[in-house]
């Protein structure tokens, strides 16, 4: 069973920026393939960003591309969401996800391809 809790969400002006922390359980942390989501309401939940196991690829939706940045720390079993230049349509829960076996699957950007979530943290951007 893997454990996923996020932190560091919070309001914030627009042009502003927040980084957000995914703190993972398991003992093989550096084997999973992990991702950023986000879900605003009345919206289906969006692929936002993911990193490889290693840390060596990343991928990100278009519309954060240039502005957000995905990281980890696989000696600390964390995963990171630097967000810069904030947006109010950045607006929504967001949410990280682990795929446990993404040394074999490698990286995804589809909801169904992760095993395990966090409980979300909220993102609210003013403008």
């Amino acid at each position: 069973q893997v454990q996923l809790v996020e932190s560091g969400g919070g309001l914030v002006q627009a042009g502003g920026s927040l980084r957000l922390s995914c703190a993972a359980s398991g003992r093989t942390f550096s084997r999973y393939s992990m991702g950023w989501f986000r879900q605003a309401p009345g919206k289906e939940r969006e692929f936002v960003a993911t990193i490889s196991w290693s840390g060596g690829r990343t991928y990100y939706a278009d519309s954060v591309k240039g502005r957000f940045t995905i990281s980890r720390d696989n000696a600390e079993n964390t995963m990171y969401l630097q967000m810069n230049s904030l947006k109010p349509e950045d607006t929504a829960v967001y949410y990280c996800a682990a795929d446990p076996q993404g040394i074999l699957h490698g990286t995804s950007s589809q909801v169904h391809a992760y095993d395990y979530w966090g409980q979300g943290t909220q993102v609210t951007v003013s403008s």
